[in-house]
């Protein structure tokens, strides 16, 4: 998961946005008219399973999954347009399932084979639509036939697996239609020059190397039926602005700083004022970055902030509860046989609610209303005051858990699995805010240590959870500060990773501040990237250990920017958005 971006506007540019002049997406459909996609994918899907059930073997299940995606991209660097890209794509999925639930073609390393994705067209034509869902029907019964017979023999040539629960969970069938139309529609000229403002803001700082902002706006119409019965369509709308600025540090060590602003419509980006204000910290952060001290492996005290914190939950946690990694020969398998068991302090619960649009007023990026497998979502308590009681379940069950709890999600064209949508901590045991330094100074002085950690914020993280390589995870601050327990000044300092292994990380939390936090951010796993939220308090640790961040030895640029052959200041008189 990673986290990024932006900036600035001129005074009332955000106002303007409010007001439409000619929609980025043209004429607003109909919400009253007939649903030929809808109708067409059903069709043919019984007309599919009718066919294809009189051969051998026969399918036993079949969904189509239809991504209408509208985006609209726009990107610019020092006050100049990159890029400005509006596409419409219609995507289709389809997935077949050979044998039965108890054993079919998906079954543990062949679950690839149950998945063949197309393009379909974009106006609503009945036949050209069902053809191509014919093209890909046959395809991908071919590709799930071959697939089961070899799964066939190799249950029967191999060990008995340790969990020999279903390949497929039996669902109650799902109906239902949502057509609204989410996010208001903008104009395509002025968020161009929105973004080219914002990027221009740059140009007046030296040190800053390279920038961009970007935005991206999103719509998506989900189309999804099955054998079962089942039919959803349901929308969903992103917008994203994000500055990105890099520097470098004369020991050759590249310093990014990224920010993002998100929500469902641009009308709920912050003000230009307080885009202006962020940049103006980026900046700032790059500034002192450079001249940071690198920070040396330490192993004491550490006090996260809640964003920090959050993401810490997700790489760490967050991923050792998908369901799926509960069971096979490759995983990890950290938490599976710890249900009913203490995997976290007594004063710690942890909830993933994708039904929660916001947290505290904030959007939250993980929320859905229905996953990739048209299961409804479901608030899931995975820990309550410390004691595992759940896991993210997708259709494909666990020992233990043979029902989804609708996390299964997926990018178009790849196999839904079990994945977070909005992880939430909550805490029992917590102090003011206020009082949190105070705290993380008493820890340093009980240890002995001369020194503790604050991180104040984290751009994003990684956890490995297969078995064949170290259980372990590393998340990538991007302010951290030591702070002495001799009363010195706090020291801001570069290239540390905390690194670690999960089970012993995650019992080294002492309390919580009041406040909760959110990051918003993109996950990657092997169902490709989602849209994923993590919200949680202040955290302080009795230990965290870090590492050096590697680095190249490149030089910082030899030669000024344009503009600054004479100092700072000369290139300072032509800031701005205008050219």
């Amino acid at each position: 998961m990673r986290k990024s971006w932006l900036h600035f506007v001129l005074g009332g540019l955000l106002a303007i946005l409010l007001v439409p002049r000619v929609s980025l997406w043209g004429a607003t459909p109909e919400t009253n008219k007939t649903d030929v996609l809808l109708s067409t994918m059903q069709q043919e899907l019984k007309r599919a399973q009718g066919e294809l059930g009189k051969l051998d073997p026969a399918p036993y299940f079949t969904s189509y999954s239809v991504y209408d995606q509208r985006v609209f991209m726009v990107a610019a660097s020092e006050g100049g347009l990159l890029t400005s890209n509006q596409l419409r794509r219609r995507s289709a999925d389809v997935i077949m399932r050979v044998g039965t639930p108890a054993l079919d073609n998906a079954h543990q390393e062949s679950r690839g084979s149950a998945i063949s994705t197309g393009v379909l067209p974009l106006n609503d034509d009945g036949p050209a639509l069902a053809r191509v869902l014919w093209q890909l029907t046959y395809g991908e019964y071919r590709k799930a036939s071959k697939a089961y017979l070899n799964v066939k023999t190799k249950t029967q040539v191999n060990a008995k697996e340790e969990d020999t629960s279903p390949d497929f969970s039996q669902e109650s069938p799902q109906s239902h239609a949502d057509y609204k139309q989410i996010g208001a529609d903008v104009d395509r000229a002025t968020l161009e020059e929105m973004v080219r403002q914002y990027s221009g803001l740059f140009r007046k700082y030296q040190h800053v190397y390279s920038s961009m902002v970007y935005l991206i706006v999103q719509r998506t119409e989900f189309h999804f039926v099955s054998s079962e019965g089942t039919h959803v369509v349901a929308p969903s709308a992103v917008v994203r602005l994000a500055i990105e600025a890099e520097t470098r540090a004369d020991d050759g060590m590249d310093l990014v700083r990224v920010e993002t602003f998100q929500g469902e419509g641009v009308n709920q980006l912050p003000s230009g004022q307080e885009i202006a204000a962020k940049v103006e910290k980026v900046a700032s952060d790059l500034k002192d970055l450079r001249a940071a001290p690198v920070a040396e492996p330490f192993d004491g005290p550490a006090l996260l902030s809640g964003r920090s914190a959050a993401v810490f939950f997700h790489e760490v946690l967050g991923h050792r509860l998908e369901g799926q990694r509960q069971r096979g020969e490759q995983e990890g398998q950290t938490f599976t046989k710890k249900v009913n068991q203490s995997v976290l302090p007594q004063f710690l619960t942890v909830v993933d609610d994708p039904t929660e649009h916001t947290l505290n007023g904030v959007d939250l990026t993980g929320w859905y209303e229905f996953d990739d497998e048209g299961i409804p979502a479901s608030r899931v308590e995975v820990i309550k005051e410390g004691v595992l009681r759940n896991f993210l379940m997708s259709r494909a069950p666990i020992k233990g858990f043979g029902k989804s709890n609708g996390h299964g999600r997926a990018q178009a064209g790849l196999m839904p699995v079990g994945r977070q949508g909005n992880l939430i901590v909550s805490s029992s045991n917590h102090v003011k805010d206020a009082d949190l330094r105070q705290k993380l100074l008493e820890e340093i002085k009980r240890q002995g240590k001369p020194y503790g950690l604050f991180f104040d914020d984290i751009e994003g993280g990684f956890t490995l959870t297969q078995r064949a390589l170290p259980q372990a995870f590393q998340v990538l601050p991007i302010m951290v500060w030591r702070v002495y327990a001799d009363g010195r000044p706090d020291e801001l300092v570069r290239g540390v990773d905390i690194v670690g292994t999960p089970l012993a990380a995650m019992n080294r939390i002492l309390l919580t501040g009041e406040k909760t936090e959110v990051f918003n951010g993109i996950c990657g796993a092997e169902s490709g990237s989602v849209p994923v939220a993590a919200a949680a308090p202040a955290m302080l640790f009795s230990e965290i250990e870090v590492q050096k961040r590697a680095h190249s030895l490149n030089r910082p640029p030899i030669l000024p920017p344009p503009g600054f052959e004479s100092g700072e200041a000369a290139g300072a008189a032509k800031s701005g958005g205008q050219p």
